[in-house]
């Protein structure tokens, strides 16, 4: 059996901390150590206890005085995406129809899907994201691109062919049989393959006809065990127009909960402009609402309130995520300080401790895989990042006055990005080191 072990400073969280003193909601070493055995994580603790529990002959590197955490994990983005991001001037509904629309019309051609699909997961990896919950386009060809990228990386994602057969270029457009069909094929074909979720994914409301819709629901009560991902109160012309399109419908989240799409695994991308109704459903069903603080900034599109969604009697379930192409970067600690600026706009503060709660074991539990990833505990997929809070000049010269571990991951949130990822483990294998330039 192959193991390795990890030494440096380990960093994992045992619950969401509630201030920057919260010391007991994480565990710390600052000379530790993690074994891997078989992508496994076999022990974690003082460099000193594992490394004799190891024995003789494993392999140790030595990552000293970098900072080890779990992989980060991205709760929504679109890997078809790459091409349109940091497109200039629009708003979402002209955004999707003037840059979105036609860029996935090219991923009909299987060879341009994969060679996105590589590319999306180099970049991802690079940043230190480990696990992503992916829309691919329209196209079978693009899931099958996506989940053959993921699975010869021994990646842990969630992704689904998006159903889509209205108020899209014709391109774009499959049908309510074909959307269940194409689907259906890409489950048997992926789902619980290697560290695969297959997601049964309506893009949103605007884009799938009522028909199309029980399609979807039917899939949902035919795969209990899936993940559910879609769009919701984005933007205000989004609202109205699902509103025009589902007349009968109390609200957009009615919608979704008339098709039997809520539930504890239905991850509901944006969730800005939910009234009291739409919150209390969202947290009846246990569904997820997904902060993507780069786009919604970038698009114009509002503010998510993170903290009175985490406060109300019936809190919701919350992950964060960069929603790649709106938003404007792949890095998880770029995400996390533009949500600091969202959360501070509104009146208040987002701890660094509660940011890397959310992209680590918050973004796990709300994803319903924490019994995999998000944690360093014994027996988890070892998918770890090291960070280096000193990779340029400007954060080594903030660092020699950073006196806290609270402080240090402010930094790395407030000037971080690519750079300070050192290095990326998948399963306990170095993914980082061994990308190229593309």
């Amino acid at each position: 059996m192959s193991a390795t072990l990890l030494r440096g400073r380990v960093l994992s969280f045992l619950r969401k901390p509630e201030t920057i003193d919260d010391n007991a909601s994480y565990h710390y070493e600052e000379d530790g150590g993690i074994l891997i055995r078989d992508g496994r994580i076999e022990a974690v603790g003082d460099f000193t206890s594992v490394k004799a529990q190891a024995g003789e002959g494993v392999e140790t590197v030595d990552h000293r005085p970098h900072l080890l955490m779990p992989g980060f994990i991205d709760a929504h983005v679109h890997f078809p995406q790459m091409q349109v991001i940091a497109s200039y001037g629009a708003e979402l509904l002209d955004w999707l129809n003037t840059y979105t629309f036609p860029e996935e019309t090219k991923f009909a051609d299987t060879q341009h899907g994969r060679r996105i699909a590589r590319l999306f997961l180099d970049e991802t990896v690079r940043h230190g994201t480990t696990t992503v919950a992916a829309y691919c386009s329209v196209h079978r060809e693009s899931a099958d691109a996506f989940f053959a990228e993921a699975l010869s990386r021994d990646m842990l994602v969630i992704a689904g062919k998006v159903m889509m057969d209205r108020n899209a270029p014709e391109a774009l457009r499959d049908t309510p049989q074909s959307g269940y069909d194409d689907t259906k094929a890409l489950i048997g074909e992926w789902h619980g393959k290697g560290r695969l979720h297959y997601a049964i994914t309506p893009r949103f409301a605007i884009t799938s006809s009522p028909e199309q819709m029980e399609m979807a629901g039917v899939l949902a009560r035919e795969h209990p065990d899936l993940h559910i991902q879609t769009h919701l109160s984005e933007n205000h012309a989004e609202i109205a127009f699902t509103q025009e399109l589902y007349p009968w419908s109390k609200d957009y989240t009615d919608i979704y909960a008339h098709y039997g799409l809520l539930g504890e695994k239905t991850l509901l991308g944006h969730c800005i402009h939910l009234s009291e109704r739409e919150a209390d459903a969202l947290s009846d069903a246990g569904s997820v609402a997904v902060f993507c603080p780069t786009s919604n900034l970038f698009l114009g599109s509002g503010l998510f309130d993170w903290q009175r969604y985490s406060r109300r009697p019936k809190p919701l379930k919350i992950a964060a995520a960069s929603d790649v192409g709106g938003g404007t970067n792949y890095s998880m600690l770029r995400t996390m300080d533009e949500g600091y600026k969202v959360i501070a706009l509104q009146g208040e503060k987002l701890n660094p401790l509660a940011s890397f709660w959310q992209i680590t074991l918050g973004n796990a539990a709300a994803l319903s895989i924490a019994d995999r990833v998000g944690t360093l505990e014994m027996g988890t997929d070892a998918d770890i990042v090291v960070l280096d809070a000193a990779a340029t000049p400007a954060m080594a010269l903030r660092m020699e006055t950073v006196r806290s571990l609270a402080e240090e991951l402010f930094l790395l949130q407030t000037l971080g990005d690519d750079r300070a990822v050192r290095e990326v483990y998948l399963a306990g294998a170095p993914a980082k080191s061994g990308l190229g330039r593309n």
